[in-house]
């Protein structure tokens, strides 16, 4: 029954993904889905840009580890974001009306910070995709008793969530989302009621959790404690707000209210329903210490799916495994269009094909989408971090690089190109030369590249300002 449920719902998703097809027909309508989306719909695809595999199984685990603590950057930092882009840039960037981030990037500075942050922002998506790819290669291998490994259930997933993102794109990664979103919603819901009703109910598990100090956020200790604590925190928060597919599902919406409200409702929505996976994981130890204590030593992710398989009837499974499928099919298929979109906008269409016809463009994103799609799956089968972790470092490059010249821009009237110039050296050059040297040290790399972002805007754009005034000067003389 489980693995029939699997199969129907990949039919399902990507009969969606073929009906969303007939939506497309320019590269808008491919990117940013023509700019059509309403209220619900939106809020629906900005829940999903982070309810992926990493709330269900990364952060999960690293919360029966760690505690509270531990998941300071995802979901404290990553429902952060997406409220604080909701308010703060949503209606900004939605007034511009580009086509991608990158594009921002060019009309705000020049062609070199463009290229630049548009190379930045595609490589955090390494790591972000291959997180997805890597659950549904766990899922598929959960599904089928074993029957189905890990790498041909990666290749398999990656193959699928390929194939509707390819014909509709965002079209069908917002149509799915909606609809994922109330599969989400209703099944950790209903799992929840199940599981905390084995685990002597939710006061119990909450007064547990609190006693053996889960839920101690907080961090413990002096200044070392803070510095990390903080860093963690800020990587998410504001290392993925300059990202493509957060771009894309705010300026997707109809108008500039709609878009401000639904990246905000999505943002607490994601907040809210995170908690959901770390509630039922740390059930799990409740429900049997010795199993799950064994489990949390050696593969925590494996927790929630052992909980769900050996505690829980069918039906709860049949939810669980739906629920965990939604999440992270929306996610993987948007991250996927995002880096593609980029490189074929502001990489391929200035540097090689100039003048490219839109039928043209849109061919041409899908061909780079596909190549991605591959390069992705090779990271993925060749990665030891975990998913947790593959999805936090991700926006380490664009929060030392890109996010300094994104609100310094909208916000500050003195930046310009030498500033963004100087606060990419300095911000990506500053985490480079920590990571290899400072690793260890009392400072996270990304906080002192984030730090050495703004030195370097701030002295750039003022120093160019000043020659600029004293040539003027000369000239007036």
């Amino acid at each position: 029954m489980l693995v029939g449920f699997v199969i129907l719902y990949l039919v399902f998703s990507v009969g969606v993904g073929l009906y969303a097809s007939s939506r497309v027909h320019t590269a808008r309508d491919f990117v940013v889905a023509g700019r059509n989306l309403p209220l619900p719909v939106v809020t629906a695809t900005v829940f999903a840009t982070w309810f992926g595999a990493e709330t269900v199984l990364g952060i999960s685990a690293t919360f029966v580890k760690e505690g509270m603590g531990g998941v300071v950057a995802d979901p404290f930092g990553a429902s952060l974001c997406l409220i604080i882009a909701g308010l703060f840039f949503a209606g900004r960037l939605y007034r511009m009306n580009l086509l991608t981030i990158g594009d921002y990037y060019r009309a705000r500075y020049n062609r070199t910070v463009e290229l630049l942050m548009t190379i930045c922002i595609m490589v955090s998506y390494l790591g972000w995709v291959a997180a997805q790819v890597t659950a549904l290669g766990l899922v598929f291998n959960l599904v089928s008793g074993g029957a189905i490994g890990q790498p041909a259930g990666m290749m398999m997933g990656t193959a699928i969530v390929l194939v509707y993102t390819l014909f509709g794109g965002m079209w069908s990664v917002a149509l799915l989302d909606f609809v994922q979103m109330i599969v989400i919603m209703a099944s950790m819901l209903l799992i929840a009621v199940l599981v905390s009703g084995e685990a002597g109910g939710v006061a119990h598990v909450v007064s547990q959790a609190s006693i053996e100090g889960r839920l101690q956020f907080l961090p413990q200790g002096g200044y070392e404690a803070w510095v990390s604590f903080i860093g963690a925190g800020l990587t998410m928060m504001l290392g993925s707000i300059p990202q493509q597919d957060v771009f894309q599902r705010m300026t997707s919406a109809k108008d500039e209210k709609t878009a401000v409200r639904g990246t905000v409702l999505g943002g607490v929505l994601y907040f809210a329903f995170a908690f959901v996976p770390m509630f039922l994981a740390f059930s799990a130890t409740l429900i049997d210490p010795k199993v799950f204590g064994d489990l949390i030593a050696t593969d925590s992710q494996m927790v929630l799916p052992s909980l769900i398989l050996n505690h829980t009837p069918m039906i709860a499974q049949v939810f669980f495994f739906g629920a965990l499928l939604s999440a992270i099919m929306s996610t993987a298929s948007a991250t996927l269009l995002a880096p593609s979109v980029m490189f074929t906008e502001n990489i391929l269409k200035h540097l090689a094909f100039k003048h490219m016809s839109d039928r043209q463009m849109l061919l041409t994103m899908r061909i780079i989408m596909l190549t991605f799609a591959c390069i992705v799956l090779a990271f993925a089968l060749n990665s030891e971090s975990s998913i947790f972790k593959m999805v936090e470092s991700a926006y380490k490059v664009t929060l030392v690089g890109a996010f300094v010249p994104l609100v310094f821009g909208l916000y500050w009237k003195r930046a310009n190109n030498w500033g963004a110039l100087c606060a990419i050296v300095m911000g990506i050059g500053s985490w480079l030369l920590m990571e290899k040297f400072y690793a260890g040290d009392i400072w996270p790399p990304q906080l002192v590249g984030l730090l050495m972002s703004i030195v370097g805007m701030v002295i750039g754009s003022l120093s160019r300002g000043l020659k600029h005034r004293h040539h003027a000067g000369h000239a007036k003389t």
